[in-house]
C-alpha cells in the first residue's frame, strides 16, 4: 500500500518547496514529487528580486550574486535611459540555489522529497487523491500543483488553462564593460516584450530574451546586434528555454486541489519574473489549506478562498501589468524610440522611481499610465493623462 500523506506537492522549484516547508512546520505529512532528478536543475531563470521578496524568503544571503541599485534601458536605435536610485532596487540571486535550499529546508522539516518522478495522473474523489507516477503510487487528502506553466494538467483537471504566453531564452556570457542591468526593447529583436543583460559575478552575464514566439533564434539575434557589441566577448553556458504564462488561470482551486506560481499564473506581465509573486501564492495556499484542515473541510467551496486572497494581494498588479504589456506590443520600433525621446525630455524617468506608487513589485499601473500618456501623443490617439502617481 501506498504511503498516505496529508498534502502531496506537485512540482520542488521554489512556490512548491517553500509550501511544503511551511506544512510540515505546521505539523503536516508532506511528499513532493519533482519530475527532474534534483532541484534547482537545468532552471531558466535571471534570479531579479526585490529586497521586499528576498527577505521574505528566508535564506541565506550567500545565493545573493550582486545588488542593483540602477538599470539602462536601450531603445532600438540604442538611445539610453538610465534609471538610478540611491537605494538598492534588487538583488540578483542563484536561482538554481535557491530551489536547492528552499527544499533542503522543507526536508528537514520532515517533507518527503521524490526526484526523477513525475505525476502521470491525478485522481481527485471524496475519498482524496491519488498520484499515479511510473514507480508508484502516492495517496493524500490534498494535491497542490506547483509544476510550473502545464496547461495540459490544469485543463484536465478542470480548472481551465492559460491560453497566453511567452516564450523566454537565456544563456550565460564572458562580459566586461557592462558593470550594471540592461534592458533592450525592440521589437526586431524581442517581438512584444524585451532583450537583458544581468551581470552577475567575475565577468560573467546572463543574456536572455522574452519574445512572442522563436526565443532562440531571438537571443541569437541580441547577440550578434548592437546592443551586446564590446560588451558580450563570447558564450559560456548552452541555451535556455521556458515558457512564461501572460495572464492567470480562470481557477487555481478545487476539491483538495490548489494550484501555485507559474501553473496559476502568479506572474508579472511587464518582466515576466514569477519569484515573488509565486511566493505570495505559495503564502496564501499554505494559508487557505491550514483553514481547511482545521475546518475538517477540504472541498472547493472552503478552498475558494485561495484565488481571493491571492488575487487581492497581486492581482490588480497583474491586471494593470497585463494590460500595458498589451499597449506595448501595439507599438512600433520607431514609436518605441519617440516614447524614449518624451520620458527622457520630460523627465519622466526620475518621477517614476520617485512616484509613491511605483516599486520593484509593484509598478504594473504606474507603467500603464506613461504609456497610454505617452501613445496620446502620437497621430491619430487621444491623449491621457500622464500622471505617474498612481498608487497600488
Amino acid at each position: 500500500m501506498p504511503d498516505f500523506y496529508d498534502v502531496v506537492v506537485v512540482g520542488a522549484g521554489h512556490s512548491g518547496s517553500y509550501a511544503a516547508l511551511q506544512l510540515c512546520s505546521r505539523g503536516y505529512k508532506v511528499a513532493v514529487l519533482e519530475r527532474k532528478e534534483a532541484p534547482g536543475v537545468d532552471v531558466c531563470c535571471t534570479g531579479i528580486v526585490s529586497r521586499e521578496c528576498f527577505d521574505s524568503l528566508g535564506v541565506s544571503p550567500d545565493m545573493i550574486l550582486t545588488r542593483a541599485d540602477s538599470a539602462k534601458l536601450f531603445s532600438p536605435s540604442g538611445k539610453c535611459l538610465r534609471l538610478e536610485s540611491d537605494k538598492v532596487q534588487a538583488y540578483v540571486i542563484n536561482r538554481a540555489s535557491l530551489d536547492r535550499a528552499l527544499a533542503a529546508g522543507a526536508a528537514a522539516a520532515g517533507a518527503d522529497y521524490f526526484f526523477s518522478l513525475p505525476a502521470e495522473d491525478i485522481v481527485i474523489n471524496d475519498e482524496g487523491v491519488r498520484i499515479e507516477t511510473p514507480r508508484s503510487e502516492f495517496r493524500a487528502k490534498a494535491v497542490v500543483i506547483a509544476t510550473g506553466f502545464e496547461p495540459a494538467l490544469t485543463r484536465k483537471l478542470g480548472l481551465g488553462s492559460i491560453a497566453h504566453f511567452a516564450s523566454g531564452a537565456q544563456t550565460e556570457v564572458e562580459t566586461e564593460g557592462a558593470p550594471e542591468v540592461e534592458i533592450y526593447l525592440s521589437q526586431e529583436v524581442a517581438p512584444g516584450f524585451f532583450g537583458w543583460l544581468v551581470p552577475t559575478s567575475n565577468g560573467k552575464a546572463l543574456v536572455g530574451v522574452l519574445a512572442a514566439s522563436h526565443p532562440r533564434l531571438c537571443l541569437e539575434k541580441l547577440l550578434k546586434s548592437h546592443f551586446c557589441q564590446g560588451k558580450v566577448l563570447s558564450p559560456r553556458g548552452m541555451i535556455k528555454t521556458k515558457a512564461v504564462p501572460v495572464g492567470t488561470l480562470p481557477r487555481s482551486y478545487g476539491d483538495r486541489l490548489l494550484v501555485i506560481g507559474d501553473a496559476a499564473g502568479q506572474v508579472k506581465p511587464t518582466t515576466g519574473g514569477g519569484i515573488y509573486f509565486g511566493h505570495l501564492g505559495s503564502q496564501a495556499a499554505v494559508e487557505a489549506l491550514t483553514g481547511a484542515f482545521n475546518h475538517g473541510n477540504l472541498g472547493a467551496r472552503e478552498l475558494a478562498g485561495y484565488q481571493k486572497a491571492w488575487k487581492a494581494k497581486i492581482g490588480k498588479e497583474i491586471s494593470f501589468g497585463y494590460r500595458a504589456r498589451r499597449l506595448y506590443q501595439k507599438l512600433s520600433d520607431s514609436q518605441i524610440e519617440r516614447l524614449f525621446d518624451i520620458v527622457s525630455s520630460r523627465g519622466i524617468a526620475a518621477a517614476l522611481l520617485d512616484s509613491p506608487g511605483f516599486s520593484f513589485d509593484w509598478h504594473g499601473r504606474v507603467i500603464l499610465e506613461i504609456i497610454k500618456g505617452v501613445l496620446g501623443r502620437f497621430p491619430g490617439r487621444a491623449s491621457p493623462s500622464e500622471s505617474v502617481t498612481g498608487r497600488r
